[in-house]
């Protein structure tokens, strides 16, 4: 069945990878971008995320969260991007699903202690998984969005191979039989896909690793 997708901060390395899945498995792609489209999507719209409006996500089954910040200064915009796309889709029937981080993945069963929180943990990415944490603690009290929160491994490789399997996980951080934390950019995009077509994981944190 071909779904209506929408790929907000299409331009990222996340974004063009996950427009390249839908496109391929014969999806309707509108990417949403600030600038000149990089995607393969014929359908584009450029216009800033915190400016668009229940009217332009109207109709969509799914749309796709791929915004990210890195400097010190824009970190907060990932609390204020996806609270502001959790309130023009609040009440739809349109899913929300965003592409997360690793770092507030939990390491032990009471869900006490973080991936992030470790003395392993790069000092120069708290920041960041901070910020990412703090979007996904205030998403988590929406009860008004479909919304679906997907963090990729620990090893993100945005040059990895599409081996087009992964293993899928929790809430807590799941090693593959080789005792790593790995997932390219290609197969986090067809967990992405093959989550949009399922709706298994509406309102829940799910997270992928490679096979």
């Amino acid at each position: 069945m071909t779904l209506s997708i929408a790929v907000v901060a299409a331009n990222g390395k996340a974004g063009q990878f996950i427009v390249k899945e839908a496109l391929e498995r014969g999806h309707d792609v509108t990417v949403f971008v600030r600038s000149e489209n990089k995607t393969p999507a014929k359908k584009a719209v450029i216009k800033d995320i915190m400016e668009l409006t229940a009217q332009d996500l109207e109709g969509f089954d799914a749309v796709v969260d791929a915004f990210g910040a890195w400097t010190p200064e824009t970190l907060p915009q990932h609390s204020t991007t996806l609270a502001h796309l959790s309130d023009i889709l609040s009440g739809s029937n349109t899913r929300l699903l965003v592409v997360g981080g690793a770092g507030s993945l939990y390491l032990n069963p009471e869900h006490t202690l973080t991936v992030a929180q470790t003395p392993e943990f790069p000092e120069a990415f708290k920041p960041l998984a901070l910020a990412m944490a703090e979007a996904l603690a205030e998403l988590r009290e929406r009860k008004d969005v479909r919304w679906t929160y997907i963090s990729p491994a620990c090893d993100f490789q945005a040059d990895g191979e599409r081996t087009g399997e992964y293993i899928l996980g929790g809430e807590e951080l799941t090693l593959n039989d080789r005792g790593e934390s790995i997932i390219s950019y290609a197969d986090f995009a067809v967990a992405m896909l093959d989550e949009i077509e399922s709706g298994n994981h509406v309102g829940q944190r799910i997270s992928v690793v490679r096979k």
